[in-house]
């Protein structure tokens, strides 16, 4: 079994706007997780949230940028696991956006093993529910600077 969560959005803002929500530890943690993210190549980072005992997850994602193309790309590894030091979920993300047709993309590959698939159905619809809300984020910010 290997499954990977694939989504397209589109945005009307520039993708350096974008980018911010993508790389920013303050915003994102207003659309995902509280994190020490910095976007630096080789930079270890962590996700933080409450344990998942059903999931086998304590809370924490340790993750590490790989790859980083300002405003175009940003990959970063995302392992999960009980706590004990071993690792039940080894994925990658990698976000692009493409400023010619106002569209950023979400890969999270890398679900391969068969304790995954309740982590695997779960993200695809909360990586849904998590770029919504960098969406409502930037039209809420163009609402009000253009109020301004």
């Amino acid at each position: 079994m290997t499954k990977s969560i694939n989504h397209q959005f589109f945005f009307s803002h520039k993708p350096e706007v974008v980018w911010e929500y993508l790389t920013n530890a303050e915003l994102m943690a207003l659309w995902l997780m509280k994190n020490d993210f910095e976007p630096v190549i080789g930079r270890d980072f962590q996700f933080r949230t409450k344990p998942i005992p059903s999931l086998n997850i304590d809370g924490i994602m340790q993750c590490r940028v790989l790859e980083l193309v300002p405003f175009k790309k940003l990959c970063y590894s995302w392992q999960a696991g009980p706590g004990d030091g071993s690792v039940s979920l080894d994925t990658k993300v990698l976000w692009t956006l493409r400023e010619t047709d106002k569209e950023f993309t979400l890969l999270h590959s890398g679900f391969t093993e068969i304790e995954n698939l309740a982590i695997y159905n779960g993200m695809t619809e909360g990586w849904v529910q998590n770029i919504n809300k960098i969406i409502a984020h930037l039209n809420a910010a163009s609402q009000e600077a253009s109020s301004n």
